[in-house]
């Protein structure tokens, strides 16, 4: 049923003409456009659903062109873009040029920061408030999303801590689902599942009310011990008094699904001096029984094959090919039955680093320590000083939350800590949040870290046993991509030891990572279409760097075109360009393909790849340009080089021919 009242939703604004029924209809339009797009392409879903009433209750009580908001870890931000002026371009989220899946503040003013990482929206709240109110503007209002997922990350409590002293008033709604991305774990979640006993609050807390409205007038300390009866049950029931403690009034829990329910609460907390708390209780994936039941599957799912008539039942099309993911995760569970000292650390993300077999399989070696990544390397370092092996499994976005860790307690310990780095590299749809394109310049800063990645699927279980051999700290990077396998015979790995995959006398390809796998589609069809023999390298590894056998191709070759999925400050051909420094070498002829010093949009990794000039294509059109610049000058230095034997491979891609100098 095609919707009615949504396409009328220009502007927050117009909520304001609709009705208790209508703004019930719309809540029906808004979660049944979150399905359509669904059958469109993957995109968050669960997360969305559960924020429909919240969303329009916020912008109904607020207006946020003038007080602000933000949404916390803002994959949840779809029914807000919907509302707000953006409903004819839903059908581009996640797009190249189309609507980013976080907010965004270039697509609309209701949107302040881009928010992808969790926990930091309490911090920016606050800087917000204090910010107004030094420029005059104390009328403005400052609310913030977060969720019981990204609660206990520990910027959220040093947020609190100062918000509570500074005594601003800051309104904080804690969106309670019982999940992150996976379930939630620890101590504060134990905590919020108390506050879930509503019915015997709320019963409570009616009751009390009514006693103290027909006390007579009774001396103060009569009365101010009634109230400390009252807040110290609600405290017990609810949990309410961690956040008290903190210096928050703390209202709730109440349904965060009601939507009557919510505007009242709001009206009553929109105005009280100080920071508040208002705890709300959701289902992630409401309103869709498929979604509720499993949120987990529904957090991001694949595409919606089919739609049963009203929305009943939902088919997901089946996932394609097997992820780097997929192999990583292989190899660690493999790891773990082969070795009883190796455990994993993940930080909320089991799902996301597939690592739901190693969970079940071995739950007294596995420990989610939710959306706390800092604390994540700091219990890794510990547990790594008591002569256990832990790897930890996470995104290389997120693994920079925790920076000063992995100096202090990791590198500068020399403990034997393995990262498995998911996402290094272009995350797709996911967009410039989650892109981990800094972590090859982050950790190759650090004295006694080495830093590899795999070329293809063939290295990845191979250099995870290498890691949990190796005496210090070590990591290893693999790209949100499906599997790719380069024939040939594989060289070993060696500590600091690049693989020479085919030697040539008309340039070399250097590549750090699976953009291997292009750079040997690249030479191939380079060959085959022109005659041209190019060495191709795969590097492995960036720390130590392999320099004599790439200063040899530095030194021997025409020219040479470093390769990486990484930004290029401070990257790979950086690395490399360090190294020829240093041995007095020439670089003129060193030429450096990678991530630019810009942030990159969301779109399909192939489409971003191609826009970079980093998949076979482009580094066809680099090598044409690079030729045409040596077209003076001698180009062969030698014909020394090493080769592992192979077979035929089959090029992928654009196979049309390039023009050549």
């Amino acid at each position: 049923m095609s919707a009615k009242l949504l396409p009328q939703i220009e502007s927050p604004a117009d909520l304001h003409r609709l009705g208790d029924t209508e703004l019930d209809i719309l809540t029906h339009e808004i979660r049944d456009e979150l399905v359509r797009v669904m059958s469109l392409r993957p995109a968050h879903f669960a997360s969305n659903l559960g924020v429909v009433e919240l969303c329009l209750a916020l912008h109904l009580n607020f207006d946020f062109r003038r007080d602000r908001l933000i949404w916390d870890t803002g994959h949840q931000i779809y029914p807000h873009k919907l509302i707000t002026g953006r409903y004819r371009q839903f059908d581009t989220i996640r797009t190249k040029g189309g609507l980013m899946g976080y907010p965004n503040p270039a697509e609309s003013e209701y949107d302040l920061f881009m928010t992808g990482h969790a926990a930091a929206s309490i911090s920016c709240g606050l800087g917000l408030k204090v910010g107004d109110e030094l420029r005059g503007e104390k009328d403005r209002h400052t609310v913030v999303v977060i969720g019981d997922g990204a609660l206990p990350s520990g910027i959220a409590y040093e947020a609190m801590n100062n918000a509570g002293y500074l005594d601003k008033n800051l309104l904080v709604i804690l969106n309670d689902n019982k999940m992150s991305i996976c379930p939630r774990t620890g101590a504060v979640a134990q905590m919020l599942d108390r506050a879930r006993l509503t019915g015997v609050w709320q019963e409570t807390k009616d009751t009390l009310q009514s006693v103290l409205n027909k006390v007579p007038v009774v001396g103060p300390m009569a009365m101010q011990g009634l109230y400390q009866l009252r807040d110290g049950l609600k405290a017990l029931l609810t949990g309410g008094m961690l956040f008290e403690e903190l210096g928050f009034r703390y209202f709730g829990p109440i349904d965060g699904h009601s939507l009557p329910t919510l505007r009242r609460m709001l009206r009553e907390v929109k105005d009280l001096e100080g920071p508040t708390l208002l705890h709300i209780l959701t289902n992630k994936g409401h309103g869709v029984p498929e979604a509720c039941e499993d949120p987990v599957k529904f957090h991001t799912p694949p595409v919606i094959e089919q739609v049963g008539p009203g929305r009943q039942v939902l088919s997901l099309k089946k996932g394609g090919s097997k992820a780097y993911t997929d192999a990583a995760s292989a190899a660690i569970h493999d790891a773990m039955g082969e070795d009883q000292n190796v455990v994993v650390i993940t930080a909320a993300m089991c799902q996301g680093n597939k690592l739901e077999r190693v969970r079940d399989s071995y739950p007294e070696r596995f420990f989610d320590v939710g959306i706390c990544e800092a604390h994540a390397v700091g219990f890794a370092a510990g547990l790594a000083k008591t002569g256990v092996r832990p790897i930890v499994a996470i995104y290389s976005t997120f693994l920079q939350r925790s920076f000063d860790h992995l100096f202090q307690e990791v590198a500068l310990q020399n403990l034997p800590v393995v990262f498995c780095l998911d996402r290094g590299g272009l995350a797709g749809p996911d967009g410039p949040t989650h892109h981990g394109v800094f972590d090859n310049t982050y950790i190759r800063l650090f004295p006694n870290f080495t830093v590899m990645a795999p070329g293809d699927e063939a290295d990845v279980a191979p250099m995870l046993h290498f890691a949990l051999k190796h005496p210090g700290p070590i990591s290893m990077r693999y790209p949100k991509a499906n599997l790719e396998k380069i024939a040939r015979t594989r060289q070993p790995i060696e500590l600091g030891k690049a693989e020479v995959y085919q030697k040539g006398v008309d340039g070399a390809l250097i590549a750090y990572g699976t953009l291997f796998t292009e750079a040997v589609h690249a030479a191939d069809r380079l060959h085959r279409e022109h005659g041209l023999e190019l060495t191709v390298i795969n590097a492995r590894f960036i720390k130590p760097l392999d320099t004599a056998t790439i200063l040899r191709a530095v030194r021997e070759q025409p020219f040479v075109i470093t390769l990486e999925e990484g930004t290029l400050e401070g990257g790979f051909g950086s690395a490399v360009l360090e190294a020829a420094n240093t041995a007095g070498v020439d670089t003129r002829h060193i030429h450096r393909l990678g991530i630019p010093d810009r942030f990159i949009e969301h779109a399909e990794r192939a489409e971003l790849l191609a826009d970079l000039g980093l998949d076979a294509q482009g580094i066809i059109k680099k090598v044409a340009v690079v030729r045409e610049q040596l077209a003076d000058e001698v180009p062969i230095r030698g014909r020394r080089f090493a080769v592992a034997p192979k077979s035929d491979v089959v090029a992928k891609g654009d196979s049309s021919p390039t023009a050549l100098s």
